[in-house]
Order: C-alpha cells, then sequence, then structure tokens
C-alpha cells in the first residue's frame, strides 16, 4: 500500500489569496479623498465639465471621490462652503468678496477662475424705447434679490454715467423674471446672459427685438464665477491641485464637443431640452470663457490690475467697510501648469 501525504493548506490558501486579490484592487478606491462639490445653480448646459470630468473618471484618477450637487445661487453656494457642508463650490466671486469681508473668520478664496467675463447683463424690449444704459433713468427693474447683476448694478451704473438711484427695483423668484418682462410688469430685467436671453426666446421674444446691456462691453472690470475652497481645504494643496486639473481637462474635452459633454448633463437631469441647454453651453463659452486673456494666459487666471479694480467695484457695490487685497481673495498657488490650462 502506497502512502501518499496530503496538506489541506494548499485550499485553504487559495481562498485566502483570492481575498487578498480583492483587497488590492479595492485599495485605490477606499484611498481615495471624498469632496463635496455644490454648484451655483440647476443641472444646465454650462455645467456639463464638472459633470463630464466625474463621469470619465478624472476626478477619480486624482484619487478623489467627488459629490456634485446643484445649487440656490450663489450666494447659497458660498455659504455651504463656508459652513463646511461642502468643500469646494462653484459661485460667483462677488458673492464670494461679500461674504468673506462680512465674515472674515470664515473666509474663502478663489482658485480657478471661469468666468472671466461676467456673464450679467440687462435686458429690455425694444419696443419699450430703451436704447442706452441711461434710458434705465426713472424705470422699473426686476430680478431676485439675490440676483448677482443686480446686486453690482452700481458698477454697471458707474461705468455707463447712470445714476443707480434713479431705478427702481423690484424682486420676484426667479421663474417669473422674464414673464414679468414679457407681460410689462417691468421695463427692464437684470440676468445672467446665457440664461435670461434663452429664456426669452422660449417666451417669443427673439434676441433682435431685445436691447442687451453686457456688463464687460461697458468696462465694468467684474469677475465672474469661480471655483472657491474651504480654508479647512486649503491645507491640502495636493488635493486642491488634483480636483482643479480634473476640472480644466473637463472643459478642454467639454469645448472640443460640446453637444458630446451635454449628455452628461442629461444623464443628472433626463429632462432638460438637450438642444436649447447646448446652445446655453456655447454661449457661456463664447461670452464668458473663452476670452482673450483665458487664451493668452491658459484658463484659469487672473490679472492682478484687474481683479484690484474688480474688488473696488465690489466694495462700492455692496458699501463694505474693507477692501480686501487681491491675494486674500484669488490664491494661484493651486493652479495647474500654464501648459495644461491652455485649452483654447
Amino acid at each position: 500500500m502506497i502512502k501518499t501525504s496530503f496538506s489541506p493548506w494548499p485550499r485553504i490558501l487559495r481562498p485566502l489569496c483570492a481575498l487578498c486579490l480583492l483587497l488590492l484592487l479595492a485599495a485605490p478606491v477606499l484611498a481615495q479623498t471624498p469632496l463635496r462639490f455644490t454648484l451655483d445653480w440647476k443641472f444646465e448646459g454650462p455645467i456639463a465639465p464638472y459633470l463630464l470630468a466625474h463621469a470619465r473618471g478624472y476626478f477619480a484618477e486624482e484619487g478623489l471621490n467627488v459629490t456634485i450637487d446643484s445649487g440656490t445661487g450663489s450666494a447659497g453656494a458660498v455659504n455651504r462652503v463656508a459652513s463646511g457642508a461642502y468643500d469646494v463650490g462653484f459661485a460667483d466671486i462677488n458673492a464670494m468678496i461679500e461674504f468673506n469681508v462680512n465674515n472674515p473668520e470664515q473666509a474663502l478664496k478663489a482658485v480657478l477662475m471661469i468666468y472671466d467675463h461676467p456673464p450679467f447683463a440687462i435686458f429690455a424690449k425694444k419696443e419699450s424705447g430703451i436704447q442706452t444704459p441711461t434710458d434705465l433713468a426713472g424705470r422699473t427693474l426686476g430680478a431676485p434679490v439675490f440676483d448677482s447683476p443686480r446686486k453690482t448694478f452700481s458698477a454697471f451704473a458707474q461705468a455707463t454715467g447712470l445714476d443707480a438711484d434713479a431705478v427702481t427695483w423690484t424682486s420676484m423668484d426667479p421663474p417669473l423674471r422674464e414673464p414679468m418682462l414679457l407681460r410689462g410688469q417691468v421695463d427692464a430685467i437684470s440676468g445672467f446672459y446665457f440664461t435670461s436671453l434663452l429664456n426669452l426666446e422660449n417666451l417669443g421674444i427673439p434676441a433682435e427685438d431685445l436691447t442687451i446691456f453686457l456688463y464687460p462691453d461697458y468696462g465694468v472690470n467684474l469677475y465672474g464665477n469661480a471655483i472657491i475652497i474651504s480654508p479647512q481645504l486649503a491645507t491640502q494643496p495636493e488635493v486642491v491641485k488634483g480636483f482643479l486639473r480634473a476640472v480644466v481637462r473637463g472643459w478642454a474635452e467639454t469645448l472640443e464637443d460640446p453637444a458630446a459633454a451635454i449628455a452628461y448633463v442629461r444623464q443628472r437631469d433626463g429632462l432638460i431640452d438637450v438642444d436649447l441647454e447646448t446652445r446655453r453651453l456655447k454661449l457661456a463659452i463664447e461670452t464668458s470663457v473663452a476670452t482673450e486673456f483665458a487664451a493668452d494666459n491658459g484658463m484659469g487666471d487672473v490679472d492682478d490690475e484687474r481683479l484690484t479694480k474688480a474688488i473696488a467695484e465690489v466694495v462700492n457695490a455692496f458699501d463694505l467697510p474693507v477692501t480686501p487685497t487681491p491675494e486674500t481673495v484669488f490664491d494661484r498657488s493651486f493652479l495647474p501648469e500654464q501648459e495644461i490650462r491652455k485649452i483654447f
């Protein structure tokens, strides 16, 4: 009788090895840094680059587990980040400056400028007789109380020689803004160019029937929306840098194919009008993102002299008691290398 030695260890080790392999494969996922990212508004065309970067795994490649939520306005996004509920936000830098002055112990910083030209605009029907900014004197303008173009209207008025106190403001919820202009309940409205323009077209008022005053066209130095971060996140520079690299990558691919990028917006809101949101995205790119400065210097940076003037305009518009310095408002130390940001 031949005896053979038998050991149970190979059978035992096989499942153990499989378990170890699974743990190794899962390690990168477990090691990812969670980040909560709040937008300024709903899931619309201009938000496509962030959703694209998320869906294609660009945040994950930077070791980040990013959650993206819609917003209710820039002021809300600023408060979300300041409260610690969110780590990163996409919000109007002017709203951030106002918050910082009033809450210095919670001051935030902008780290990547997206809207090099703010999409702030005034809209009036041509039939109203409003042809120049000074024609707004004695008229009634409408907008939500938190509307950025409304809050910075005094900067536009000063740049155009209009007395800001010569207009009367009527407040309403955002969905009522364009309908009230249509019905003649207000003489003009303020709003984001690529939002109000398309909303008015949907109501049957084409662009050729409108008088439109874009703030940047009249020498207003203001900047627009930027990526903002909390003081806590600023202590993790590599995390911030990785997040910004993924954002720039998302914008680069959106610029190459805006229509394809809108598919990621539809994934988050299946009820969007794809053609409308594609147009909205393209308008945002043309008027606010792909500027001459951004083409020359790369996406995301600011001009220090212009930023100084912009801060002064914000301080005057909001009647703030303190004038922040540019370095407390914008921190370029987190920016990706310029060659990465040269996407136009």
